[in-house]
């Protein structure tokens, strides 16, 4: 299993620093109703997004990196600014496990034995542009990110879209919203000194069960390095669950694995 390409499928890219206990492993959620959350900035740009606390589906990916292409089954779980849990597995077998938190990503590769500990340096390098966990839950949620402060986001009507584009050193980040639903439909992170992109795009738009938002129940990453394509993959839900409740995140390293230094595509 290729794990570079499973953990770009799956974390399909500042949040609260609210450190998540793997010794328990589980998360208990707050009794919060899930509701929309519209976001309106002063430029104009009218977004919905994701409130709810917790996130548990699953579904199939199928990625394609170089000359290889393979399907697997996925597990993901998201407390809201807290933790996100992602499990791949290929016949029943599980391959790779990663936990995420606002300042940490761990990883269990168990094809091969290994296991990584550290921070965001990692994801950078494996989708090949700057990444925070923030993003990362944004992307997993289908949810628009904000310009910085002291950015001014150029807007454009394209067809039932409105684009929106704005620079985020050294990164330029443009966003394409539903003007029926508010809902993003793809998002492009690109560094063009680096000649290196990252787009993911939002379809098969359902409600999921325990929200009347719709959610995309199927996503598809791109990394591109040098204008070429590197790492293709796409997440197709079977079954989203959203809400307030309890979530266990297990994470831990089997004795004997060895602790990967590198980040290996």
């Amino acid at each position: 299993m290729n794990k570079s390409a499973l953990l770009l499928a799956g974390l399909a890219l500042a949040g609260c620093h609210r450190a998540v206990s793997t010794k328990s492993g589980s998360v208990t959620a707050g009794t919060s109703t899930p509701v929309a959350e519209t976001v309106v900035t002063p430029a104009g740009v009218k977004a919905t997004n994701t409130s709810f606390q917790y996130l548990n589906g699953h579904g199939k990916v199928h990625f394609k990196a170089k000359d290889s292409e393979q399907s697997a089954n996925f597990a993901l779980r998201v407390r809201r600014d807290s933790a996100i849990w992602l499990s791949g597995s290929l016949l029943g077998i599980e391959g790779v496990r990663a936990l995420l938190t606002p300042d940490s990503v761990r990883v269990v590769n168990r094809l091969k034995k290994t296991y990584f500990a550290g921070d965001y340096a990692y994801l950078s390098q494996l989708l090949n542009v700057p990444v925070t966990y923030r993003q990362m839950q944004d992307i997993l949620l289908g949810d628009y990110q904000e310009a910085p402060k002291g950015a001014l986001p150029v807007l454009k009507k394209e067809g039932d879209n409105q684009a929106v584009s704005y620079p985020q050193a050294p990164l330029i980040i443009e966003q394409l919203l539903s003007l029926s639903t508010g809902r993003l439909q793809q998002l492009k992170v690109s560094e063009s000194a680096a000649q290196r992109s990252l787009t993911v795009g939002y379809a098969d738009f359902q409600k999921p069960s325990g929200a009347d938002l719709p959610f995309a129940f199927t996503t598809t990453v791109l990394g591109q390095q040098g204008g070429t394509e590197s790492t293709t993959a796409t997440l197709n839900y079977q079954k989203v669950e959203v809400g307030a409740g309890h979530l266990d995140f297990p994470f831990s390293v089997p004795k004997g694995y060895a602790k990967q230094t590198k980040v290996k595509k």
